[in-house]
């Protein structure tokens, strides 16, 4: 009859497609399921690699400390390049590098189990509330809670943390050290390199 609109599939059709331009632009369902689908990728993503490296780096620590016992007495070592570089077997009752190996035993216990702990916590927290998303921060963490849990192992298995990597020129050596060390020492390093970049980003933008 006139006067009554008939719709055709060119009309749907097009009815449609701003519909669904209008949810892709204006915050409906269809684009908030895609971001939500794209942060839980990109959260399994961080999660992965984190785990992946903590637990690398933990097993590689472990690995070499039991070889070095199984290899080594206590004050035992071979130069692996003369006057620079040598493996030996030490151990470390104080935190990296010798920090507090002067200290009273009960009071070195205490505190390192409560900094390791509080430590861990504090990271693993951080990474569960956080958006991070740069493979760098998170390979950061992972690197500075392997660490902390390596050096943890031993001091509850043996009450000290066992050290085998010795650096030194002529008759100076730097405090011995291992691979848990390290992978706290580059892990601050890397995560002291994003903070400054953020930092400096920040200001350009201001």
């Amino acid at each position: 009859t006139a006067g009554r609109s008939v719709k055709t599939p060119h009309t749907r059709r097009s009815a449609r497609d701003a519909r669904e331009t209008c949810n892709g632009f204006c915050g409906g369902r269809p684009a908030a399921g895609g971001v939500h689908k794209s942060m839980r990728r990109i959260l399994r993503k961080k999660n992965i690699l984190f785990l992946a490296i903590t637990v690398l780096v933990v097993l590689l620590d472990q690995a070499t400390k039991a070889w070095i016992l199984a290899t080594l007495r206590p004050h035992e070592g071979f130069p692996l390049i003369d006057g620079f570089f040598s493996i030996v077997h030490e151990r470390n009752p104080g935190a990296a590098f010798g920090f507090l190996a002067g200290a009273p035993p009960l009071f070195r216990s205490i505190f390192f189990l409560a900094v390791t702990v509080a430590a861990i916590v504090l990271i693993l927290h951080y990474l569960r509330v956080s958006r991070i998303e740069e493979p760098s921060l998170v390979s950061a963490l992972a690197l500075i809670l392997a660490g902390a849990v390596g050096n943890l192992i031993d001091r509850i298995r043996f009450g000290e943390v066992v050290d085998f990597l010795d650096v030194y020129i002529g008759s100076y050596h730097w405090p011995a050290f291992n691979v848990a060390d390290s992978a706290i020492t580059i892990g601050a390093g890397v995560l002291m390199a994003v903070l400054l970049r953020r930092r400096k980003e920040r200001t350009e933008v201001n």
